[in-house]
Parts: C-alpha cells; sequence; structure tokens
C-alpha cells in the first residue's frame, strides 16, 4: 500500500525543469567567440583599428595647426605613423618574449623605472613642458618614463602575487603594492603629473581585483582615496581650477572652461553624422590640444555619433579579450597582468572619453592607440604585443597552434610557446651538487661566505686521469648533474 502511494505520488508530481541551462544557452554568443584563437584574434583585430583610426585623426586634427606655425601640413601625422612603425617593431618584439623572461626581468626593470623618474627631477635632464617636468630628451625625441612606470608596475607586480600562490593574505597582498605606488606617486606628484598618477591607481586597483582583495576593503580604499584626492585638490589652486571648470565649465567659457566648452561645441556639430573627415571647425586653433588630449571630440565632429560609438565599441572588445585571457590562461602571472593592463588600457580610455564629454574632471590623459604620442604610441603597442603573447599561451591556442601546418612567416611572426605555464627561471643557474660526491671541506682561514672556487664554477680544477672515477669517465657532458639535456 504505502509502495503504491509513494509510487503514485512520484508519478502524480510534476517534473522541475532547470531553467539555468536554457539561460545559458541564450546568453552564450555565436560559435565562433569560443575559438581557442579568438582571444589573440580580438586583440589584433580592436588594436589595429583603433590604430588605423588614430593616423587618421591624427593627420586630421594636427595639419591645420602645423600650417600655422609655419611647418608642413603633414609633419605631425608622418611622425605619428614613424612611431606607429617603431611600435610595431615592439609588439612583434614583446609577442617573441616568453612569460618567464618578463618575470625574471620585472624587479630590475622596476629599479630602471624608480631611476628614471628620479632623474627627470634633476635640471638639465628632465624635459620641463606646461610646467610639467616628464620628459627627458633623446635628441630625435622625448621620452617619458611615467608610461613606462605604468607597464613595469603591471608585470612586476603581477610577478609578486603570482610568486606568493593563489592563497594570498591582505597583508601580503598590500604590502609589495602599496608601498611602491606610494613611492612612484611620490615622485609623478614632484613632476607633476597627475594623469599618470590616476593611470598608476589603475594598474594597481587590477592587480588588487585580481588577486582577490576582500570587499569591505574596497570601501575603505575608495574612501581614502576620495579624501586623498580632496587634500590634494584642495591645496592647489590649479587642480582646484580644474574641478570648478568640470563642474561649471560656462561659468568661464574663456579662461577655465575654455577647453571644455570647445570641446562641447565640436561634439555639438559633429552630430549623428558628422561634418566629414577632414572637415573639422574647432582644429582651425580653436581646440587647444586637439590632437592628442581632445582627438575624441575631433572625431565627434568628423565623424559624428557613430564614429564615436565605433571606437567605444572596439575598446569594449580589447576590454573583453583581456578578461578572456584572464580567465581562460593556465598561468597566474598572465591572469594577474592581463587584468592590470586590460584595467589600466580601458580605463585610461575611459577617462579620457568621460572628460571630452564632460562627465569627468580633465585629467591630462591621452587616448590609447589614437591620440598623438611618440612614447605613450610605442609603449601601448608594445602592451598589445603582450597580450598578444598572453592569448597565444592559453592551453586551446597552444593545441590548435600545434595541429595546423603553419608557413614560416606565421612561425616567425607568431610563433607558439612551448608551455602554458612559463616556469621562472634564475638569472644565474647553479649547478645542483652531486649527491656522489662528498660536500668539499672549507679551508682552514678561508672566509665563511665565499664558496670555493669550484663550487662558484669560476676555476674549475680537473684531477688527473689516474684520480678520476670509472663512473665519471663513462659519463658525458650531458648527463652531468647541473647541466641541462
Amino acid at each position: 500500500m504505502d509502495g503504491r502511494s509513494e509510487s503514485t505520488r512520484a508519478r502524480r508530481t510534476p517534473r522541475r525543469t532547470s531553467t539555468a541551462a536554457p539561460l545559458r544557452r541564450r546568453l552564450r554568443g555565436p560559435a565562433w567567440l569560443e575559438g581557442p584563437m579568438t582571444s589573440c584574434h580580438l586583440v589584433i583585430g580592436a588594436a589595429g583599428l583603433l590604430l588605423a583610426i588614430g593616423l587618421v585623426m591624427v593627420f586630421s586634427a594636427s595639419a591645420i595647426e602645423a600650417a600655422l606655425d609655419d611647418q608642413p601640413a603633414w609633419r605631425p601625422g608622418v611622425d605619428q605613423l614613424v612611431f606607429a612603425v617603431l611600435g610595431l617593431v615592439a609588439l612583434g618584439v614583446a609577442v617573441r618574449l616568453p612569460a618567464g623572461l618578463v618575470r625574471r626581468w620585472s624587479p630590475v626593470a622596476l629599479v630602471v623605472v624608480t631611476v628614471l623618474l628620479v632623474a627627470v627631477l634633476v635640471p638639465g635632464i628632465g624635459v620641463e613642458y606646461n610646467g610639467s617636468r616628464a620628459w627627458i630628451s633623446l635628441g630625435f625625441t622625448d621620452f617619458q618614463p611615467s608610461e613606462l612606470s605604468k607597464l613595469v608596475v603591471a608585470l612586476w607586480g603581477a610577478h609578486v602575487l603570482a610568486l606568493r600562490g593563489r592563497h594570498l593574505t591582505v597583508r601580503t597582498l598590500l604590502v609589495p603594492l602599496l608601498p611602491v605606488f606610494v613611492l612612484m606617486s611620490g615622485l609623478l606628484m614632484l613632476e607633476p603629473d597627475f594623469g599618470a598618477v590616476v593611470s598608476l591607481l589603475l594598474v594597481v586597483a587590477g592587480l588588487l581585483w585580481a588577486g582577490g582583495l576582500p570587499g569591505r576593503l574596497w570601501g575603505i580604499g575608495t574612501a581614502s582615496v576620495a579624501t586623498l584626492v580632496w587634500l590634494m585638490v584642495g591645496t592647489s589652486e590649479y587642480r582646484l581650477e580644474r574641478v570648478t571648470s568640470f563642474l561649471h565649465p560656462f561659468d568661464d567659457p574663456t579662461d577655465t572652461g575654455f577647453q571644455a566648452v570647445r570641446g562641447f561645441y565640436a561634439l555639438a556639430n559633429g552630430g549623428l553624422w558628422g561634418v566629414g573627415l577632414g572637415n573639422s571647425a574647432m582644429k582651425w586653433n580653436l581646440l587647444p590640444e586637439a590632437e592628442s588630449d581632445y582627438i575624441f571630440a575631433i572625431i565627434g565632429e568628423e565623424l559624428g555619433f557613430l564614429g564615436c560609438l565605433v571606437v567605444v565599441t572596439l575598446y569594449a572588445v580589447l576590454a573583453y579579450a583581456g578578461f578572456r585571457i584572464a580567465r581562460r590562461t593556465a598561468d597566474r602571472f598572465v591572469s594577474l597582468a592581463s587584468v592590470a593592463i586590460t584595467v589600466w588600457l580601458v580605463g585610461q580610455a575611459a577617462m579620457n572619453m568621460g572628460y571630452v564629454v564632460g562627465v569627468l574632471p580633465v585629467t591630462g590623459v591621452t587616448l590609447p592607440l589614437v591620440s598623438a604620442g611618440g612614447t605613450s604610441l610605442v609603449l601601448t603597442l608594445f602592451i598589445v604585443g603582450i597580450l598578444i603573447r598572453f592569448a597565444r599561451s592559453e592551453p586551446a591556442a597552444i593545441e590548435y597552434a600545434r595541429s595546423r601546418d603553419r608557413g614560416r612567416p606565421a612561425r616567425w611572426l607568431l610563433p607558439v610557446p612551448e608551455l602554458a605555464v612559463d616556469p621562472v627561471r634564475q638569472r644565474r643557474p647553479r649547478p645542483e651538487p652531486d649527491p656522489a660526491r662528498p660536500a668539499p671541506r672549507r679551508p682552514v682561514g678561508a672566509h665563511p661566505l665565499r664558496r670555493p672556487a669550484e663550487d662558484r664554477g669560476t676555476a674549475r680544477r680537473v684531477p688527473p686521469p689516474a684520480a678520476r672515477r670509472p663512473d665519471r669517465d663513462r659519463r658525458g657532458l650531458a648527463d652531468r648533474p647541473g647541466r641541462s639535456r
């Protein structure tokens, strides 16, 4: 009786259908979006289109101002094209850099960048433009160490957090990053370069987010940063004018709000379709820094709202590709570095477009891959090369590339990494001790911290043939301990 009632109840009870699987299928994109090489193709496509748009717009935005300064109208555009070629060379170098090599030299690069940030403050070494001593003259161009510092901090921070594993405490997560950030921010504020400090803050925030900083500390950190920014703005009349002009640009349209108001006019003239490529009115020396800080306003005027929408979409694609690499990689360092680099690039682009449209204060950061600037363009293309390298180190991408017949140009330009997780090797590997050989005795009177010459590998004493052991005579050089096979 009980058995029949239980079976009848089971038949009468309606079976519950799970809606998670259909919802997951509905939210899933096209099939090609799940391919093994999608991350690489998205990075190359989005960055390549942004670079092409940037070159065209720099030619258009800088021609009139160069002609008014008695220079060839094509000179700024050609200079940007030359830096783009140099950046593509840097991209090719970055694609061939193993992750282990990048990790091994990231601490040395951090020291070098710190020295450069100190050197740029020395009169005679640092070059001052617009009240900021942030460049070092190389003769043919000016080098900006603050741009390099963001990349180095991203790679070094990812290396340090990757060494400490996935089980990080709050102290080990904050201690290596925050002191370095405070030191570099202090050096950048001495230039002063407030925009570089904000970009460096994006890098550190990306590392902390990828490292798993607890949510409660984000509120404390946000409040602390907001308080610090308020103090910095209140103690500087120049920064206070920037904030007040951002809030009320039309109160003083001829002085503090001049650039913001002209940017609004450029966007308003563009409308939906734009006035046409090359037909901007604001680039006739009416909008300051039209080819660098406010190039997004020229895009809106000449290409309209649709042109701006294309640029925003390309940055969104780049963000998706960066986070996709971080999710699909097997290397902890690659995951952390990809998140930090993506947050930095996309966050800097959002800040630039935000202050052009009037929702953020003017910070002076450029639009990556689009704005004019030699150091920024070369380093940004180098970063894109690193992202391409990270994308090709996904396990599925390595397996797919090895299963296909690739020509020599493809193998040389886009090499396949040997391992999905590139190990970190010592810069000077020490030979492993032979367990069959007794440890040498330290002679009397020798320095306690100095090893004998045969252990240092600088002067190996070869014993005479009679003193050699038979087992050592039968070994080859490749079979000896401490040597690679």
